[in-house]
């Protein structure tokens, strides 16, 4: 940040937040999808009805993953295997949960070569969703840089050397986009 304008640091550092913030999310929504091997994060999204509100499957249960295909559910409670259970059962995982009376076992079925190819799409779709996040997390700030340029607090070299700056932001957030993409690619075709 040593070569950017004190006046758009504010700006600058604003921007940084919002592209993390967007990779963070990246992340997290790849982490949810089921690639035919078992991960605790899978559940990460499900929120379970606890006592009148809707709380996350962590606070109400130890997840874990004795091998690659199985996820057991021990919740902490035993009076909320049944709503654990409902929750597993309504989620968007496509699993069947097995209940024992103590805990919940998801068995998670290996991916089709069709389904796959399918998965592949959708996290590109995901993945090209979250370059565009980032480019607009860019566009605000040249947008700011712009005015500052108007409203005489820049000058045009220094507006054009945020703007490089900016560029370069910008550019290393959508290869971390890239990098994700392939990881999680190479993590779905791998049988």
């Amino acid at each position: 940040m040593s070569n950017i304008p004190a006046p758009v640091q504010p700006l600058f550092a604003t921007a940084e937040a919002a592209m993390k913030k967007s990779i963070e999310k990246l992340r997290q929504e790849f982490a949810g999808l089921r690639t035919g091997r078992a991960t605790g994060n899978l559940l990460d999204h499900i929120k379970v009805e606890y006592y009148g509100s809707h709380v996350p499957m962590k606070q109400v249960a130890a997840v874990s993953v004795p091998d690659g295909r199985t996820i057991e559910v021990k919740p902490w409670d035993i009076g909320s295997l049944a709503a654990i259970e409902k929750a597993l059962r309504i989620s968007d995982l496509g699993l069947t949960p097995n209940n024992d009376g103590k805990m919940i076992r998801l068995v998670v079925p290996t991916l089709t070569e069709e389904r796959r190819k399918d998965m592949v799409k959708t996290v590109r779709k995901i993945a090209e969703d979250f370059r565009v996040a980032v480019r607009n997390d860019r566009r605000v700030a040249m947008e700011g840089l712009k005015k500052g340029e108007k409203d005489k607090v820049l000058s045009e070299d220094q507006r054009k050397t945020a703007e490089g700056a900016l560029q370069g932001l910008t550019d290393a957030h959508i290869k971390q986009v890239d990098e994700a993409l392939a990881a999680k690619e190479k993590d779905i075709l791998t049988v």
